[in-house]
């Protein structure tokens, strides 16, 4: 059994990325053959091993509280002996101790072999000034930059010089020892960057601040592996368009947000659509670079081709990001690697020089169910389905039961099949700009990608060749091979697919149409709650709207309207949704008639999108979906207690009593088996869509804990929420959200999620991973599979109270 450990979290603001890459290396590598075992480090960089299924909770704040209780805290000795009984390390750390040398220091001190650079390459490529005077210094074109401290004298001065010297309009300030993504902002003018510079050094204190030009031209970024003769070798690079058209292009930049999260604001380009000739020269220069600095293993270089035709290679990245679409993964797949060939070879390279043997794929399992998976559509929950989809057909590739194929639908209602490589874009309109353009795309990549293979040794089966292509509806249907639904929001999730796909006799997860349509329905599933007559399971006050009897409203109307609204619902603020779609898509809280005012113009307008800062404590965009739509419900906003959590400690402060909790239901011949709960915990008024399905955000807490709400008043809510899944008619699986009332057990039903997101971190695998025995993902999802075939029963599920 080869032993891998994998080191993630870390101090920075990048710990959650490196949740995310650890489970990708969790996902793809453990095996009967390969044994991975976690280790997390925590704020104040002290180590922990931590449990396979720990390593699924959602962020770092998820377990962060628990550790003292739920892992093996190591001292500096424990540590050292841990991963000197492993054959091997991989540090999946971003950021500060990560990124910078402090952790490849320890390992080589200790004589412990890792994946990855070494600490004085690290070290050199981790702080952006010195790892740009090194370019410089090796005749690399690098722009004029000014770094500055705390302890720099005249920094207004110095700004003013930098400005004047560059013949500036704006710059880009980052820290200068930090990732590529967090805490880089853009400054217009020189009074702003002046400004901006001085808050930054407070924000990131012992950190200096690098400042350089706004870069004008292309950008792109580029994975380099090291083949098994030692020698660099640039994969096909990725060229990312910034798309134009809003009101702040002026400060847009690849930042965390457009990096680690599905927005249509950004479409990548591999290979970029640059010349061949600039294309073989970025991944010349950046082969030299891997050389210059002395890496190992595997390293991202991001940079531009500016206007005037120079190349600059701005960031250096010692351990790239391995999210399920990363950038790794796209370009692997790009020359015909998988998930599991990329991270194979990263590590058989560092076991080539440690003379290691990483053990070998085992041959695939023959005769195994095929599984077609569907995702994408056209509603404000497309991006979200298609993280879901894309996240089941990779946990089922490693299943030894069944064999799944990727479908988009994209949004004019088009079918296409999908090769690995083109799986992996991280929209739903790059995936299907890139199937319009497949042909033209192919041509061009195929003799670049040969030439990578050659250079890599590669000789593994790939479908680099196979294109995606359309499919007819008919001819779709006319297959009867299963189909998993990981469709969101509106049409994907209101029962129409399941009409269609029972009308053919084809087997599918989820609800029946009748089950879907309710739980679609927010103003139908409250009345199917009241409908219950039990008074400790209730609804929110909420009316109905339809947003055209509001076209030629006033501003004193709606000051009148919401005043009305008050009276009847008995609150000062609200919540506003669309009453027919997913479980976030335009869901907001309204705190004014103004908001009201803003929101019903938007929705008429047709915007697809809400800026941060429109409604009060807004941080994130927030969707709103293509399809048009009139009927939004209000609801009376529930205060809830104040669930904290700083650092490692969890705070409750009580008002109501209210919590917030959601649910998984497992259904199997009308038999319900409710799951533990999960508190969660929002930074907003509303939980957004990264936080209840991407990895690095958001808070939840699987089961909630007893100093908050006995197991008790939790046992009997999950018994309720069984009543109201069965009065629904929910089918296989959902997720419901509800308040519960930590003194009186009492319950307000939200909204029922028929299919819930199924995306990598998502908070029903973490309900999954609380059962006894735990049920991790790729299990979890095969067991959805088989009650909805009627190979499984959920009665075999340990159940609580009564049977329902």
């Amino acid at each position: 059994m080869f032993k891998l450990a994998v080191i993630c979290g870390g101090p920075s603001a990048e710990r959650g990325i490196s949740l995310n890459s650890a489970r990708s290396v969790m996902d793809h590598l453990q095996s009967d053959a390969v044994q991975i075992v976690p280790i997390y480090v925590d704020l104040e960089k002290e180590f922990y091993e931590v449990s396979p299924s720990q390593l699924y909770s959602n962020t770092p704040s998820d377990f962060d509280f628990k550790l003292k209780q739920t892992a093996t805290t190591l001292t500096q000795d424990q540590l050292i002996e841990r991963l000197k009984s492993v054959d091997l390390v991989f540090p999946a750390m971003h950021g500060e101790f990560g990124e910078d040398g402090g952790l490849q220091d320890l390992l080589e001190r200790n004589d412990i072999p890792f994946v990855a650079s070494n600490a004085q390459a690290c070290r050199k490529m981790f702080n952006k000034s010195l790892a740009q005077k090194t370019l410089k210094d090796a005749g690399f074109y690098i722009p004029d930059s000014l770094t500055v401290s705390t302890k720099t004298q005249d920094i207004k001065q110095r700004i003013l010089q930098f400005f004047d010297k560059n013949d500036l309009l704006r710059c880009v300030i980052k820290p200068a020892e930090g990732g590529s993504s967090i805490g880089v902002q853009v400054a217009i003018g020189e009074e702003e960057a002046i400004e901006m510079t001085r808050q930054a050094l407070k924000d990131t204190p012992g950190t200096d601040a690098y400042i350089e030009p706004y870069a004008e031209g292309k950008e792109f970024t580029v994975i380099i592996l090291q083949n098994p003769d030692g020698d660099p070798v640039a994969l096909v690079p990725s060229e990312i368009e910034m798309l134009v058209g809003r009101a702040d292009d002026k400060r847009r930049i690849f930042d965390y947000r457009n990096k680690y999260l599905p927005t249509a604001q950004v479409i990548y380009h591999t290979p970029p659509r640059f010349s061949d000739e600039v294309i073989t020269s970025i991944q010349s220069q950046a082969e030299k670079i891997f050389d210059l600095f002395g890496m190992r293993d595997f390293v991202r270089i991001d940079g531009w081709v500016l206007d005037d035709g120079n190349i600059w290679f701005s960031d250096i990245n010692p351990l790239s990001g391995m999210e399920q679409n990363s950038f790794l993964f796209q370009q692997g797949a790009r020359v015909g690697m998988t998930h599991r060939d990329m991270l194979s070879y990263v590590v058989g390279s560092a076991c080539k020089r440690e003379d290691l043997t990483f053990p070998a794929e085992k041959l695939a399992v023959k005769n195994k169910e095929k599984i077609r998976i569907l995702f994408g559509g056209k509603t404000a929950e497309r991006q979200v389905s298609l993280m879901s989809g894309t996240n089941v057909w990779l946990k089922l590739k490693q299943s030894e039961k069944y064999d799944p194929s990727p479908y988009l639908l994209d949004k004019k209602g088009q079918i296409w099949t999908l090769p690995y490589a083109f799986t992996l874009n991280h929209t739903v309109e790059e995936i299907h700009h890139h199937c319009r353009h497949a042909n033209e795309i192919m041509a061009r990549l195929l003799p670049m990608a040969e030439q990578v293979r050659k250079k890599l040794s590669l000789n593994n089966e790939t479908d680099l060749k196979i294109s995606p292509q359309p499919i007819a509806m008919e001819d779709f249907l006319d297959d009867k091979t299963f189909v998993f639904l990981a469709l969101h929001g509106g049409e994907g999730e209101d029962g129409h697919w399941a009409k269609r796909l029972e009308a053919k006799g084809i087997g599918h997860n989820g609800s029946g149409f009748d089950g879907a349509q309710i739980a679609m329905d927010k103003a139908q599933t409250g009345k199917v709650v009241e409908a219950l007559g039990d008074s400790t399971i209730m609804t929110a006050p909420k009316i109905e709207m339809d947003f055209r009897l509001f076209r030629d409203y006033t501003a004193s109307d709606f000051q009148e309207f919401w005043k009305d609204l008050q009276d009847k619902l008995k609150t000062q603020t609200f919540i506003i949704k669309p009453n027919g779609d997913g479980c976030s898509a335009g869901i907001v809280r309204l705190y004014n008639a103004n908001e009201l005012q803003s929101y019903v113009e938007m929705t008429l307008d047709r915007s697809t999108l809400i800026p941060p800062g429109t409604f009060t404590n807004q941080t994130e965009i927030i969707e709103l979906s293509e399809m048009e739509n009139f009927f939004f419900l209000v609801e009376s906003f529930i205060e809830t207690d104040e669930v904290i959590i700083e650092g490692a400690q969890l705070k409750h402060v009580k008002n109501e009593g209210w919590i917030e909790l959601t649910l998984g239901v497992l259904e199997q011949g009308r038999n319900y088996y409710p799951m533990n709960p999960s508190i969660t915990v929002a930074e907003g008024n509303v939980l957004s869509l990264e936080e209840k399905f991407q990895g690095g955000t958001g808070v939840n807490i699987t089961p909630p804990p007893t100093s908050i709400v006995s197991q008790e008043i939790v046992d009997a809510s999950r018994e309720k929420i069984a009543r109201v899944a069965n009065a629904i008619g929910i089918g296989n699986y959902s997720r419901i959200d509800y308040f519960l009332n930590i003194d009186s057990g009492d319950v307000i039903v939200i909204e029922a999620n028929s299919l819930p997101g199924l995306t990598p971190s998502t908070v029903i695998y973490h309900q999954a991973l609380a059962e006894t025995p735990s049920l991790y993902p790729t299990a979890f999802l095969e067991k959805l599979i088989e009650l909805a075939k009627g190979d499984e029963v959920v009665s075999q599920f340990k159940r609580v109270g009564k049977h329902v």
